[in-house]
Formats: structure tokens, C-alpha cells, sequence
């Protein structure tokens, strides 16, 4: 199965199917779960070509598994480890649920038999390298293939029926580096992140794991939670994550690769976003222009003179002349002559100009006004008193301010 997907058309009987499974109640799916009446149950089926979208999970990449709201995908890695992932499958079992396991080369080889019951109890298996090294964001590519077929080759060994390995690959502790992706890429191999972790692989408690896989998870309503079936605390905090599940109404999704005789699920291309843009919703920035692909490539010709409204006939030169609306335009506005801005000596205008003037200048605006202010003679006789007397003071300042002479020199011959 690695490497080889092949993509058919769905059939109308195929959509129907999955209409009615989407459609149906989680306590139908419960029922189809003996002896467990009240099971979590699997909703429903999806099947991904990994050749139409490599990369998954919003902790890395812009696309994610094509859910719905409230649906989430279990996936656990590290494993096989007997003493837990043992427990981990039968947890899963007593609730009916299907999850997918990325497992690392050197746990098949030690553990094929945990591998043979993944399989067996119908679990999506993808591989994580051969000894799950934290470098590959940095080691040579030669090494970092040489861990993802290692940890193929033992994976498949492991396993009763080989086409039963999915082209899924997380790598390991999400180191993720653009020459591992595309030695993935190129053989058909599907490149798994996450949407969330619940930190299982920290030195936390149970309750904790609990706590920041419901927290993450209704932070973002739907998505692929990762976990780890090789922790104790994983295995303790497991069917309380599952309980919780069923109370707030969420659904396992089981994810599978497509093939000849199982086809892709259709969706569409914004599904595979976490949160699909609406019709409401702004875009936060213009789209890229397109490149367009021209068919002819002819030019067109110049314009003449003839398509810009000029004679040709009294145009010699290529650029063209001054209009006569311009010459109209020249000749009958002067220029200002110089009395326009002549200010008379001696007004408020240029008494204002100084900064010695300003006084001055107030008290003949004052005076200017008294006449109107008031009555017959009294009050010219009181304007001429203002103005005479505001005159001389003005002088006066003048004078005393340029008659002070510096003494600088004996001051400077004294001191010698």
C-alpha cells in the first residue's frame, strides 16, 4: 500500500452510504458495540488520498483532515509497548472506537505480535522512523531515509498481510524539515501533524492530560488529537477523555488511505481547513493576481497624431506645440503690479512685524476704534491723547534700548 493510491470516481451508492452514515445517532453506533450499550462508537469512515493533500494538521501545516464540527480523530504514537498499549486497545475496544497508530520501527521489531492486534482490531497503522531520533529537522537526508524505511520495513514484517500498512508517516517529535517531506511526498506517503496535544509525553499528571486535551479540543471544536499508547498517565487519563467526549456530544472519526477498491471520500478543497471562511467573514488581505496565459501575443500600433486631435499639417515635430487655448490663456491675465503688495510705513501691519512695535501697534488699533466708541468731541480729544502719548514711549524704548554702550574693553584693560 505504500506508495500506490489510485483515485476513483465515487460511486452514487458510495455518497449515499456516507450521507446516511454522517446523518445517523451516536446511539446507533453504540449499538453496533456488543455489550456496551453506552459506547463512544465510531461515526463514521474517512477515507484521504494522500497524493491530493500530503500535509495535515494545523500545529504545522495550512490544511487539516476534512471534519466536521464536533468530530475528532485519536491517533497514538511510540508504540508497541505491551504493559500499555495493551490497555490502550482494550479501552478502545469497550467503547467501539477506531484510532490510528504511527509506530516506530524498533517496537515492531521487539513487539510484532502488538502490531498483528492493531490490525486485527482494525486500527489504521502508519509508521514513525526506526528508532524515533529528534533530529531529522537537521540530520542528512541519506539518514532521515534511511529512518523512514527502516522503520517501514519492520512495521510491515510485522504484520500478517503488508498492504495492510497505511502511507501515513508522522515524524518524529514533529520535527519537520522540507527534504523529509518531500522524500515522503514523492512516494506517496502522507505527512501527519496534529491539530492538538494533550502534553502526555511531559511529566504531568493524569488529570492534567485530561485537562488540556478537552481544553484544546473545545478551544477548537474538531480536529486530531495526539497521544501516546507507551505513557501510564496516557492510559489513566483515557476513559475519562472519552467519557468526556460522549458528554459534550463529540464523534470519533476513523481515518483510512483510499484505494482501487476504495476510493477517496469526496470533499472539497475549503473542508480541509480548520475553519472555513464564510461568506461574513473579511478577507484579511487581496488575493495573489493570477498569471494569465495569453494565446496571441500580437501588439498593437501606436497612436497617430491624427487620434490625439492635432493638425497634421502644421505639426513638423513629433512632440506637440503650446495650444492656442494656452495662448488665450497667457495673454489675458498680467501679472500683479508692485503697488498690490506695497503696506504703508508707519501701520499696524509693520509695527506688528517687530516685536518692540507690538505695544505701540495695540494702542493705535485702540485708538483707531475710540472715535466710533465715543461721543462728539470728547472723544477725539481722548483718541489724540492715546495716540500722542504712545508715540514717544515707543521711541523712548527704542532709543534707551540701542544707547547702552559696552564697557567691555576697560573691563578686559583692568583685569591686565
Amino acid at each position: 500500500m505504500i506508495g500506490s493510491s489510485v483515485v476513483f470516481r465515487a460511486r452514487s451508492w458510495t455518497v449515499l452510504l456516507l450521507g446516511s452514515l454522517t446523518i445517523a445517532s451516536p446511539a446507533a453506533f453504540a449499538a453496533d458495540c456488543p455489550g456496551h450499550p453506552d459506547a463512544l462508537g465510531t461515526s463514521r469512515t474517512l477515507v484521504v488520498d494522500p497524493h491530493e493533500h500530503p500535509r495535515i494538521g494545523t500545529m504545522q501545516y495550512r490544511e487539516t483532515l476534512p471534519l466536521r464540527d464536533h468530530e475528532v480523530v485519536l491517533t497514538f504514537d511510540d508504540g508497541p509497548l505491551p504493559k500499555y498499549s495493551n490497555q490502550v486497545l482494550q479501552i478502545l475496544a469497550g467503547e467501539c472506537i477506531k484510532a490510528t497508530f504511527f509506530i516506530i520501527g524498533q517496537q515492531a521489531k521487539a513487539n510484532p505480535e502488538g502490531v498483528r492486534k492493531l490490525v486485527a482490531a482494525g486500527h489504521t497503522v502508519g509508521t514513525h522512523s526506526m528508532t524515533h531520533p529528534l533530529t531529522m529537522d537537521r540530520m542528512p537526508i541519506d539518514k532521515a531515509e534511511a529512518e523512514i524505511n527502516g522503520g517501514i520495513e519492520w512495521t510491515s514484517a510485522a504484520m500478517t498481510d503488508p498492504s495492510k500498512l497505511a502511507p501515513f508517516f508522522r515524524i518524529p517529535g514533529l520535527m519537520r524539515a522540507d527534504g523529509v517531506e518531500n522524500y515522503l511526498i514523492s512516494r506517496g506517503i502522507q505527512v501527519w501533524s496534529a491539530d492538538f496535544p494533550a502534553d502526555d509525553w511531559r511529566h504531568v499528571s493524569p488529570d492534567r492530560v485530561y485537562q488540556l486535551a478537552i481544553q484544546r479540543l473545545e478551544a477548537k471544536g474538531k480536529g486530531i488529537l495526539l497521544l501516546h499508547d507507551i505513557q501510564p498517565r496516557t492510559v489513566a487519563a483515557l476513559p475519562k477523555i472519552i467519557r468526556d467526549l460522549k458528554a459534550r456530544g463529540y464523534r470519533i472519526v476513523h481515518v483510512v488511505p483510499a484505494t482501487a477498491d476504495q476510493p477517496a471520500t469526496p470533499t472539497t478543497p475549503v473542508e480541509w481547513l480548520l475553519h472555513p471562511p464564510t461568506e461574513t467573514t473579511p478577507i484579511a488581505r487581496w488575493p495573489q493576481v493570477p498569471n494569465f496565459v495569453f494565446a496571441q501575443t500580437a501588439t498593437l500600433p501606436a497612436p497617430g497624431l491624427a487620434d490625439l486631435n492635432a493638425e497634421t499639417a502644421h505639426q513638423p515635430r513629433v512632440l506637440p506645440r503650446k495650444t492656442m487655448a494656452q495662448a488665450d490663456i497667457a495673454s489675458t491675465l498680467p501679472a500683479p503690479g508692485r503697488d498690490l503688495f506695497a503696506i504703508p510705513e508707519g501701520s499696524v501691519e509693520v509695527l506688528l512685524s517687530t516685536t518692540l512695535s507690538r505695544r505701540a501697534a495695540t494702542r493705535l488699533a485702540m485708538a483707531a476704534e475710540t472715535p466710533h466708541a465715543g461721543k462728539g468731541k470728547a472723544g477725539r480729544i481722548q483718541a489724540r491723547r492715546t495716540a500722542a502719548s504712545s508715540a514717544p514711549k515707543h521711541a523712548t524704548q527704542a532709543k534707551g534700548t540701542a544707547s547702552r554702550p559696552t564697557r567691555l574693553a576697560t573691563s578686559l584693560k583692568k583685569r591686565a
